[in-house]
């Protein structure tokens, strides 16, 4: 497996991985409103912004297709999702590895925010919730998220 630097070329795998990963995975955690809050929030503008400024990262899984991707904006872990059928894998391990570590390079402290379907990996990894937040979204559902950091070691 690599995990590359994403291009503007590479837009449509992108936007193809985050919203094929929300739209498999977070309705068996969020409701509707809040799942069409995520598609929104990495809306192709978003994706766009975060790819001309060179945040987002593609990884190739081990039969040289595009299995995952993250996103670093300065010391924050974003937009970090692997296609349902390379979970469990190691692919997401290796794109938070790299995270760390590019992160770790010019900060203290790693921040992200948690669904709730991912909260568990980060507490394994020895995050810890600093904050929480829910967000009103269509149909009164409620997007529930917690904000979590980890003190880089070194």
């Amino acid at each position: 497996m690599t995990i590359r630097s994403a291009q503007m070329s590479d837009f449509e795998t992108v936007r193809t991985i985050t919203h094929t990963t929300i739209n498999a995975v977070y309705p068996h955690y969020y409701p509707a409103g809040a799942v069409a809050f995520f598609l929104a929030h990495h809306s192709a503008e978003n994706i766009s912004s975060d790819i001309s400024a060179g945040r987002v990262f593609i990884l190739t899984g081990d039969d040289n297709n595009a299995a995952g991707t993250v996103t670093i904006k300065d010391n924050e872990i974003c937009r970090l999702f692997v296609l349902p059928q390379y979970q469990g894998k190691g692919y997401g391990k290796e794109l938070i590895d790299f995270a760390e570590k590019e992160i770790a390079r010019n900060y203290d402290e790693i921040v992200l925010d948690a669904s709730l379907s991912a909260k568990a990996i980060y507490l394994k990894r020895g995050y810890i919730q600093t904050d929480y937040h829910t967000i009103r979204t269509e149909n009164g559902d409620h997007l529930c998220y917690d904000v979590m950091a980890k003190t880089v070691e070194g």
